[in-house]
């Protein structure tokens, strides 16, 4: 959500450099994407990108108050950082052990998402 708020904000017209997390957070999602049903290959490239990620968070956290004090601004912000800290403890959490292994029956999810759909939405039977 954070890219794409960031990527079409009239903001980065006057702030182009706003857009290294933009870069910065598809360039980790799509290496993240290519491992997501092999946990080992996924840490690894986590592990890769991770540094980057987190360079253009710091930047970001600079950067996004000189551009604007909107409210928006401020929660991109802070979901970058709180995504920061949660891919920090995954890492934490394997240190050099490679995750358990998938089941046979995994699959990854599908990279369309139904929007029709609400948290309201009673499950089908």
């Amino acid at each position: 959500m954070v890219r794409t708020f960031v990527k079409h904000s009239e903001v980065i017209e006057d702030f182009p450099e706003l857009m290294t997390i933009v870069r910065a957070v598809f360039d980790t999602s799509r290496a993240l994407e290519t491992a997501i049903s092999q946990p080992a290959d996924y840490l690894k490239m986590l592990r890769k990108k991770f540094p980057k990620l987190r360079t253009a968070a710091a930047e970001f956290r600079e950067m996004a108050p000189q551009a604007s004090d909107h409210t928006n601004f401020r929660q991109a912000v802070i979901s970058m950082d709180g995504c920061i800290d949660e891919l920090e403890l995954i890492l934490k959490s394997f240190p050099t052990a490679a995750p358990p292994a998938m089941p046979a029956n995994f699959r990854p999810p599908s990279s369309s998402v139904n929007l029709s759909t609400t948290a309201d939405t009673p499950p089908a039977d």
